[in-house]
């Protein structure tokens, strides 16, 4: 059952795409896109699509209005960026027949740092994973996620993103949990445009959440 939907971020619309299986979802994941994308990317609406096939639901919206994504600099504000995530979440929570669902993140770089950072103002998160993240864009909240978080990084990107990654790791493995993990998928660059790449980042995601969600 999809649905056009539209969630409130301090009584800013924000329209997105609501996907619930016909019955018993097992829990619903919030997608938080990279900059200068949104809730049609068609690489988040793949990975959603997978995990539909394994009985979850999945919210994918919009984290700036069309204005205040014309400001370049408000694609990098993770403060914003986080603000709206927490916001969908709790929207989830007040939407009926969703309150008591289970809710996973999947973010997408800087959307990957939004998501580090709301699941620490959101401890009903239940699990993370980054697609491609900067993690270092949330270096105050790292240390602080308790949500078991999924880092996956493309062989072929950017050296100081496999770096930030592996720095994220090392932070997030310094408490007493140890539910984390940094995953390399060979071959693949920043977009994972490469043949197989985003089906391996679907497959790897989808186990995550059936690990901690399902």
């Amino acid at each position: 059952m999809v649905s056009e939907v539209e969630v409130e971020s301090y009584s800013i619309p924000l329209p997105g795409i609501l996907t619930l299986p016909r019955e018993n979802p097992r829990a619903v994941v919030v997608f938080a896109h990279g900059s200068g994308s949104s809730r049609l990317s068609p690489r988040n609406a793949y990975v959603a699509t997978v995990l539909h096939e394994s009985g979850f639901g999945t919210l994918l919206f919009d984290l700036l209005t069309e204005q205040e994504d014309a400001v370049y600099d408000n694609r990098f504000d993770i403060d914003l960026l986080a603000e709206r995530l927490t916001a969908a979440t709790q929207w989830l929570h007040e939407h009926e027949g969703l309150a008591d669902l289970s809710v996973g993140y999947f973010g997408a770089s800087t959307g990957a740092a939004a998501a580090l950072q709301a699941s620490v103002k959101r401890p009903d998160v239940r699990a993370v994973v980054s697609r491609g993240g900067r993690p270092d864009l949330a270096w105050d909240y790292v240390d602080r996620v308790e949500a078991p978080t999924l880092l996956v990084v493309g062989g072929r990107d950017d050296r100081a993103v496999l770096e930030f990654n592996e720095r994220a790791l090392a932070r997030l493995n310094t408490g007493e949990r140890k539910d984390n993990e940094l995953v390399i998928v060979p071959g693949a660059t920043h977009l994972f445009e490469e043949p197989g790449t985003l089906e391996e980042v679907a497959r790897i995601a989808t186990q995550w959440f059936l690990r901690f969600l399902g």
